[in-house]
């Protein structure tokens, strides 16, 4: 699809709409090269076929180790892709990037020299590309609201509450929860909010804007910060109380601890001496950092915890199965932001190239404990919950409602939300990208 600058696009005319619901394969890619001349005279929705088979190609001959192979096809794919181009030329220019440094990192010399001036964003630059993928996208504020809704359910007169953000970080949703609680007919709690983040930075600016707005709306507030990455917390530094109604939050977090334990190249569920199957679904289940993390946020005694998380599958360990799964997933992603966004938007940038595009590099480009984006859908995370002694939440009739009248007014038939056994997969066109999910402790039954 070629937008023309500030020119509002059509979901349905989009290309990305059917691919990035079809099933690719590595099969069904075109090995014969194209002369440039022809390349040239292709219609955008030719160019975006081609450059799937050309990105399919590459993927596979560098999980081959065919260097040559991937180096032809990404000569290809530079003529064709293009970082301010449609979704699709966009999309495959960010894929591209991904399996370039995958490929030099056969020569760790070269590649710490030619990547060394393209360093990964800043903090600063980070929580820019969050805040701008709030405002562009609702999927994590609908979320966001569904968290506030379920914890202000369970918390319904309670006088002292605790809420973990395990990594968020976010002030948006913790405004709103304070006007919620403030909102109590029987007057607002005492909150105390804890927030996990490795930066000291975005913790300070977090509590500079929440404790401002607490004394505003004269709810008793208390702010902990804690600087640590999730995967080094110590559940001690939570410092949670007798006495407190606690509530869990993570979004798009937990899949990082799934690392922790891979040293090895494969994925954290492949690892042979942990590996344990359900006979039910025959899905490989890790007994990982990820169990003890879950067993130990279990032993706080949350009144709910609600956990946000990627709705897809990209912790395989074969490049090319993950690359597959990767080519769809943000292909409708950048679809999404190709229609709320103009072509030249710097917002939509940011978000492409700091947020999304260090999430491809890390799945397609990394290996082993480096490999920290390790996505999985919420079938594998209901288990390991489960595991952990977790039983789901049906999140409330009355959260529903609200965020699907929120995707509504967005103006846009894209945005799309369905409930399955309680919880809740917020999707762009028929495909679920983030799924919500609500649960507490077995002695809460």
């Amino acid at each position: 699809m070629v937008q023309d600058e500030g020119s509002s696009s059509s979901v349905t005319s989009s290309p990305l709409q059917n691919f990035s619901n079809m099933p690719l394969h590595p099969a069904a890619a075109a090995a014969s090269p194209t002369p440039p001349w022809l390349l040239r005279e292709l219609r955008s929705d030719e160019r975006g076929l081609y450059l799937i088979h050309l990105l399919l190609n590459c993927a596979a001959a560098a999980s081959a180790g065919r260097l040559d192979a991937a180096n032809a096809a990404l000569e290809h794919i530079a003529s064709l892709a293009a970082p301010d181009g449609d979704a699709m030329q966009r999309v495959a220019a960010a894929f591209a990037e991904a399996l370039a440094r995958r490929a030099l990192r056969a020569w760790p010399g070269l590649c710490r020299a030619l990547l060394l001036p393209r360093a990964a964003p800043t903090p600063a630059e980070f929580a820019a590309a969050r805040r701008h993928f709030l405002e562009l996208c609702p999927f994590l504020r609908l979320a966001g609201a569904a968290a506030n809704q379920s914890i202000l359910e369970a918390m319904e007169s309670e006088r002292i509450v605790h809420v973990i953000d395990l990594g968020g970080a976010d002030a948006t949703q913790w405004l709103e929860l304070l006007h919620l609680l403030a909102a109590r007919p029987e007057g607002p709690p005492h909150l105390r909010l804890t927030a996990v983040h490795e930066h000291k930075d975005v913790l300070t600016q977090t509590a500079m804007v929440l404790t401002k707005e607490a004394e505003r709306l004269d709810v008793p507030f208390q702010f902990n910060p804690v600087v640590s990455r999730l995967d080094a917390l110590d559940v001690e530094s939570l410092r949670v109380k007798t006495g407190e109604a606690l509530a869990i939050t993570s979004s798009l977090q937990l899949h990082c601890l799934l690392a922790s334990d891979d040293d090895s190249g494969e994925a954290a569920v492949g690892g042979k001496d942990k590996d344990r199957r359900s006979p039910e679904s025959g899905l490989s289940l890790s007994t990982s950092r990820a169990d003890a993390f879950l067993g130990a946020l279990w032993g706080l005694s949350p009144k709910v915890m609600v956990v946000t998380e990627q709705e897809a599958s990209h912790n395989a360990p074969a490049l090319t199965e993950r690359f597959v799964e990767a080519l769809n997933y943000y292909a409708a992603l950048f679809d999404c932001l190709e229609v709320v966004a103009a072509r030249g938007s710097v917002e939509r940038a940011r978000v492409e190239r700091w947020m999304l595009g260090e999430e491809i590099k890390n799945i397609v480009a990394c290996d082993g404990a480096e490999r920290r984006e390790r996505h999985e859908r919420l079938e594998r995370w209901a288990r390991r919950l489960e595991g952990a002694g977790f039983v789901r939440v049906p999140l409330s009739y009355y959260a529903l409602l609200q965020a699907r009248r929120v995707a509504q007014g967005l103006g846009c038939d894209g945005f799309k939300l369905r409930e399955e056994k309680g919880s809740f997969f917020l999707c762009w066109q028929d495909r679920a990208l983030v799924s919500v999910s609500a649960w507490r402790g077995r002695r809460f039954d």
